[in-house]
């Protein structure tokens, strides 16, 4: 077994599977490990996969923190979202980890990108008011650029606005979008807030 094989499969026992999850893992230009919870070039190869359900377990305090949920209820009430879909938006993007990165460099609880995050006027995106403040934002003048329509607002969330557009205001065929969407839809819909 390869020294990179041994070392992502240590890493992946580390992390709590969620139901059903995959992981795929990779390296990225400067060697570093990638690990994905869906394929990407950085993270091609399947790690884990898991075939029988998995409890979920809560993926850090701040999940039932009551500054988060403060956090999420005042942005929600100042961009006219729910809170529940602000909630399904940040499990999925970071799974509550206020000092989340990405692998194509979003930031914080929302994962925005930095310069999303400057035209949003945020100074520091690992500061989970300015980060949920500005992507609650960002999410809601994502649905009013798109009529109200949940689904391209979210593409266009994880994809940019562009990607959308150019995919005939369609989801964008990019597997990691085609992926995000259902993901997010179904935290909505098993919300309770």
């Amino acid at each position: 077994m390869s020294s990179l094989r041994r070392a992502l499969l240590l890493a992946a026992c580390l992390f709590p599977l969620v139901a059903f999850a995959q992981i795929y893992a990779g390296r990225d230009a400067n060697g570093a490990v990638v690990l994905s919870d869906f394929r990407s070039p950085l993270a091609a190869d399947v790690l884990v996969a898991a075939e029988a359900p998995v409890v979920e377990t809560a993926p850090a305090a701040a999940l039932n923190d009551n500054s988060i949920t403060a956090l999420i209820r005042k942005a929600a009430q100042e961009t006219s979202l729910s809170p529940q879909l602000l909630h399904a938006v940040i499990a999925v993007e970071s799974g509550f980890d206020s000092r989340a990165v990405s692998p194509k460099g979003a930031l914080g609880l929302m994962q925005l990108m930095p310069q999303t995050a400057r035209q949003l006027g945020v100074r520091d995106p690992f500061d989970p008011a300015q980060n949920v403040a500005a992507g609650a934002a960002h999410l809601r003048s994502l649905l009013d650029r798109f009529n109200g329509n949940l689904e391209l607002a979210l593409a266009a969330y994880n994809a940019g606005e562009v990607a959308v557009v150019r995919a005939g205001y369609r989801i964008p065929p990019f597997a990691e979008t085609r992926a995000y969407v259902p993901r997010v839809l179904a935290r909505l819909r098993t919300a309770t807030y």
